[in-house]
């Protein structure tokens, strides 16, 4: 802060988000699953994350808050107004690997999860705002854990 209690000029005022935790449409527009997807709240969440207990795929009996979230994928238009009425100047967000590489190791990108984020990125200028990516957020392919055993 400036002497007088005031932000210095060029000071990047905003928020962030991971795309696990606000997205949502964990199944939709040829998005694969992420090891983030089949991480559940609640008993058991600490064993899954330290590797003591594998899960693979979604389990009976526990509640996987990333499959829904705040479900920003279907409502980015209304929280980018938002972070404009907030005086956000920028937004740092991760991309969320499986919708763009649903597996991880196609050759070619998923061109509806190029299209999310290019409106969500269209969004934010609209407000000028200018987005800050972070590439990956703990997030890799359930197929690459599969298959190689990760990333």
């Amino acid at each position: 802060m400036t002497e007088n209690g005031q932000f210095p000029e060029g000071f990047l005022w905003g928020g962030a988000t991971a795309a696990n935790q606000c997205e949502g449409a964990y199944n939709q527009d040829g998005r694969g699953l992420a090891n983030v997807d089949v991480v559940p709240i609640g008993p058991g969440r600490e064993a899954i994350i330290t590797g003591q207990k594998k899960m693979f795929s979604f389990e009976e009996g526990y509640f996987y808050p990333a499959k829904e979230a705040i479900d920003m994928y279907h409502h980015y238009k209304e929280d980018i107004a938002l972070f404009a009425e907030m005086g956000f100047k920028t937004y740092r967000l991760s991309i969320a690997w499986t919708r763009i590489f649903p597996q991880g190791d196609e050759a070619e990108p998923n061109e509806a999860g190029l299209a999310f984020y290019e409106d969500l990125f269209k969004e934010c200028h609209k407000y000028g705002i200018e987005p800050l990516v972070t590439i990956t957020h703990f997030d890799c392919p359930m197929h690459l854990i599969r298959e190689y055993g990760g990333w």
